[in-house]
């Protein structure tokens, strides 16, 4: 049985950002001080709890749960077990847009039986992190997204103090797999390697009139309004190569339950404010711009994983264009793998096994 923690840490902007991790049962790292002592050089950090797998899936907000901007650091110890095992490395997940990070669960119970820690934050805008449920993905005002991948590197920061010398691997998925993106442009030297799932290369002009919209409808509108029409221009198309559809996230995965659940999961599928979307595409511009791609790191191995039948890499002709982008680019170890007939969320699909064996491969050979 896997070890699964929750801690909050502050932002630099003064947000509390509601972080999971797991670690495999018998891991000489699992409820020790190692783990729970977080440094000085990150500050607020504070555990809240140990919890059960069982209680992750509640839509309770880090406020909710423990007093909001309580600084006091509570340490828990445990006794050592005698077949304690060294962790082989740590695996830090960026989750997609419009869901949370404990959806992530059984991925993280398969990294755990393969010698791997896991944390993942809940987003600003997301799940437990999100002001509330009808402000989801409300980031934070203009430069919202960018402090989104600020958060990603906070959460690495304390993931390095509290395994020194261990690697550390950023799967992102999705938005969380566009952010990753920019994440090795602006902080490569944090992390030994990238697994991008659910990704996509250049879109083009459409991002540029994405963003025109976006800012139009911020003036008129102001940051916080929910975005009907970028919503609808993103997301409207994704269903029609499924139909006839049984819902309208059958884009998502040939797996109907694991829809069904992100159906009715009150913290998956928002509509997003225009301030989401105005900082999204930024991002998105900036790492389609040529004149970036000098701050790709060339030694950091990646790994490419998509559907051939994700409408989000353009059913696989933008993931192989984002694949030639860091080859041409001078990545030294980069791989991409589409797998037939699977959609966009290829941890939920019918052959996950297949995907989290591929996954677990690419961290075995790379943790030297």
């Amino acid at each position: 049985m896997n070890t699964s923690l929750n801690f909050t840490f502050q932002s630099e902007d003064g947000l509390e950002i509601f972080c999971y991790c797991w670690f495999p049962s018998h891991s000489s790292f699992s409820f020790s001080s190692e783990v729970l002592k977080f440094t000085n050089n990150v500050k607020n950090a504070t555990i809240l709890e140990k919890m059960a797998d069982s209680s992750i899936n509640s839509p309770t907000r880090a406020s909710d749960v423990h007093g909001a901007g309580n600084s006091d650091t509570k340490e828990k110890h445990c006794a050592s077990s005698p077949d304690e095992i060294p962790l082989k490395g740590i695996v830090q997940i960026a989750h997609g847009m419009a869901e949370h990070a404990p959806r992530y669960a059984d991925f993280a119970h398969a990294l755990n039986e393969a010698g791997y820690a896991v944390y993942a934050n809940d987003h600003r805008g997301h799940g437990r992190t999100a002001e509330s449920e009808s402000q989801q993905g409300y980031l934070g005002g203009k430069d919202g997204f960018d402090r989104l991948i600020a958060d990603m590197a906070h959460l690495a920061q304390i993931i390095r103090s509290n395994h020194p010398n261990i690697p550390l691997f950023l799967f992102g998925h999705s938005m969380g797999s566009f952010a990753s993106q920019r994440f090795i442009m602006d902080y490569h030297d944090m992390i030994d390697g990238l697994i991008l799932s659910g990704s996509n290369g250049k879109q083009g002009t459409v991002l540029s009139i994405g963003r025109l919209i976006a800012g139009i409808e911020r003036i008129f509108r102001g940051d916080r309004a929910k975005s009907n029409l970028l919503n609808r221009l993103s997301f409207g198309a994704y269903n029609k190569k499924f139909a006839p559809n049984r819902t309208s996230y059958d884009w998502l995965s040939r797996d109907e339950e694991s829809v069904d659940r992100y159906i009715s999961d009150p913290w998956c599928g928002a509509i997003f404010p225009t301030s989401f979307f105005s900082g999204f595409f930024d991002t998105l511009l900036y790492i389609e711009n040529q004149e970036h791609f000098h701050k790709i790191p060339v030694s950091v191995p990646i790994i490419i994983l998509s559907g051939d039948q994700d409408p989000v890499g353009s059913f696989g002709k933008g993931v192989t264009e984002l694949y030639n982008r860091y080859r041409n680019a001078g990545v030294l170890d980069v791989n991409m793998k589409l797998y037939p007939g699977a959609r966009h969320e290829i941890l939920n699909e019918i052959n996950r096994e297949d995907v989290i064996r591929d996954i677990i491969d690419f961290l075995d050979v790379h943790i030297s």
